[in-house]
């Protein structure tokens, strides 16, 4: 039967209950009757071509997931037989394209679980849990195990079906296990040796129309979803006093913070959303207080351009809002949210600042203020003098501000005379000094005298000092985060402390706030990234790249390259970085990530001495050189505006 000629009414099936013919019934009785026999009688049928039915099945599933019409009619009861036939029987799942239907049956299940708590119930009283289960201890592969674990994770969210789920006492340790080593899986059982990938596999990735290259990509996608998809399970586990300590093992506890999803998944909160559910609940926050490596995770993201910013937050700020863990980690927590203690607002969270300030400024009937180290307790003295200054500023005239902010500009300049002459130190001093007389809400003064304080950190290559005050910056700019040569400071600050994910998230929102062009004969604006920006991403990009530990413990280093599609070895990148010596020689990496004399001197304001901001032209649509590809995304794509409306 050819279904172009049956879509043109040219041809007439001779099957009165074929599948797709039945799809155009517009009688719903005969309709209804046809279906619920097919689905009765799907399992039991041994012949070939069953995978067409199955296919169409899950494109209309994927269309209509909200549709009770095959729901009602026993879809589920026919996915759960389909999967149990593809775990129990070998020989039927190895005829023709039989192998795909275990795949297309779990994840059909998924999409009509994932919005409609009813059909959730249905599906769980026809029977799909248990084969889910099945596919989630890996009895098939792993492209069986990201739809199992897609689907158990919507059957876990809603209340009424969780506790069939958490019947399964494994599914927690397989969810710990899976999201663990997700990407080791796919990397060994996939990525490493291209000649043994799957063709089953290599097709469900690419729909049959890629090549090594798209197959590379795809896999990177569905690892990130696997991973994030069991996280988001886990997630559900979380929310019950009775599972918390399950999961809260160290060993998985201090892995969460580099669960992020990367470029991919960006709309994943990943692991540090579980661990915002965690550090919600008093038994979670006892436990992540034993893993001081986590807590200096959570005090990095926040002070960070990552999307989930005000979910470390929220994880720091529980933290010290509670007596039995308020001591444990103040100490450290109290930098990271003395920093943030000016923002304005966070997205949705309005007023996060002030939330921040009430909660380090708590009273302590314990008497914890004697436990603290004396670097934390001048930083809750500077917040509490911080509070006094803006109620006071309140009451004053505005001609007092403006005198006081004239007497703050005269010692800001000269600061900025010191550090022209090469007196980093006395900037530093005049700085500060002018930040103590600078008024509260001069903020864009505020700004500018954190910035320039912070570039002399960053020469003096004091990066935690330069990652204060670049947050500090950003958390007074409107809109908050926003603030160009704040972004690029603190993305060199986290380069130097070996951060990747925090340099390369604050370079990607520099260049998003950026741009760099020249004229062209035609008039045209030319993008012209430097070189230094462009040498940082790639690094970066490559330090994150979402296989690198598992292909470091396996023996094999590679990355992708953007040109000819062949593999760039580690090998090569020290070539590389090699030919490069004297560029590097001409220019230190801090003169060219602080930008050069003759730079500085054009950007200067001749008026105040400033260095002023750099401005933001048109849109630029083109770019000068390549680079790596980063979990499918591209520096191209990134610099494209097309880009993030199309993703």
């Amino acid at each position: 039967m050819n279904l172009g000629d049956m879509e043109q009414n040219s041809f007439k099936c001779s099957y009165p209950e074929c599948f797709l013919c039945v799809t155009k019934e517009r009688n719903l009785a005969k309709r209804a009757t046809v279906f619920a026999r097919f689905f009765k009688d799907l399992p039991c049928q041994d012949e070939d071509g069953q995978i067409l039915a199955i296919s169409r099945l899950w494109n209309t599933a994927m269309a209509h997931p909200n549709n009770p019409e095959f729901v009602e009619l026993g879809i589920f009861e026919c996915m759960a037989s389909l999967v149990w036939k593809g775990i129990r029987n070998r020989r039927w799942l190895a005829q023709g394209e039989n192998i795909y239907i275990p795949y297309y049956a779990a994840h059909i299940i998924g999409s009509y679980t994932m919005n409609v708590e009813e059909f959730g119930r249905k599906a769980v009283q026809a029977g799909v849990i248990p084969p889910l289960v099945e596919l989630l201890k890996g009895k098939l592969t792993w492209v069986e195990q990201r739809v199992a674990v897609r689907a158990l994770g919507h059957l876990a969210s809603y209340e009424s079906t969780f506790p069939y789920v958490s019947a399964y006492k494994e599914v927690v340790d397989l969810s710990m296990l899976l999201a663990s080593n997700a990407l080791d899986i796919v990397y060994t059982h996939f990525l490493q040796f291209v000649g043994k990938r799957l063709s089953y596999h290599c097709d469900l990735l690419t729909r049959g129309i890629g090549g090594l290259r798209m197959e590379s990509r795809k896999a990177e996608e569905w690892a990130s979803q696997l991973q994030c998809w069991s996280l988001q399970l886990l997630n559900c586990f979380a929310l019950k006093d009775e599972f918390i300590l399950s999961i809260c093992r160290s060993e998985f506890l201090i892995k969460l913070p580099d669960m992020w999803g990367g470029l991919v998944n960006e709309n994943s909160p990943a692991g540090i959303g579980l661990l915002r559910t965690i550090c919600h609940r008093k038994l979670g926050r006892t436990a992540v207080t034993k893993c001081p490596s986590v807590i200096n995770a959570l005090c990095n993201i926040a002070r960070s351009s990552d999307d989930w910013q005000y979910m470390a937050i929220d994880c720091l700020l529980w933290l010290v809002q509670d007596p039995t863990t308020r001591r444990k980690v103040l100490d450290s927590a109290a930098i990271a949210l003395a920093d943030l203690a000016e923002l304005s607002s966070l997205g949705d969270h309005k007023k996060p600042g002030e939330l921040i300030l009430d909660a380090l400024l708590h009273d302590d009937p314990h008497g914890l203020s004697v436990s603290l180290s004396s670097k934390t307790t001048q930083l809750l003295d500077n917040l509490a003098n911080l509070r006094i200054r803006i109620r006071r500023e309140k009451q004053l005239p505005k001609e007092d501000i403006r005198i006081k902010q004239a007497a703050a500009l005269v010692v800001k300049l000269e600061g900025n005379a010191k550090f022209s002459s090469g007196n980093i130190l006395g900037a530093i001093s005049k700085y500060t000094e002018s930040l103590a007389m600078c008024p509260i809400r001069a903020k864009r003064d505020r700004i500018t005298l954190y910035s320039n304080r912070a570039q002399c950190y960053l020469l003096l290559k004091e990066p935690e000092l330069a990652i204060s005050d670049t947050t500090r910056a950003l958390s007074l700019h409107n809109p908050v985060n926003r603030h160009s040569s704040s972004l690029w400071q603190r993305a060199q600050a986290y380069d130097i402390l070996g951060l990747a994910k925090e340099s390369l998230l604050d370079a990607i929102m520099f260049l998003n706030e950026s741009s760099f062009g020249s004229e062209t004969e035609l008039g045209y604006t030319q993008n012209t990234l430097p070189q230094y920006v462009d040498r940082l991403i790639k690094r970066q990009m490559q330090a994150i790249w979402l296989f690198r530990d598992a292909a470091e413990k396996h023996g094999e280093m590679f990355y992708e390259s953007d040109t000819d599609g062949e593999c760039v070895t580690e090998e090569d990148i020290e070539a590389d970085n090699g030919n490069n010596d004297d560029e590097e020689n001409e220019a230190s990496e801090w003169e060219t990530a602080s930008e050069t004399d003759s730079v500085k001197e054009a950007r200067r304001d001749p008026a105040s001495g400033d260095l002023k901001e750099i401005q933001e032209p048109p849109k630029l649509t083109t770019f000068s050189k390549p680079s790596v590809v980063f979990k499918g995304v591209t520096l191209e794509d990134l610099l494209d505006p097309q880009y993030e409306d199309s993703h």
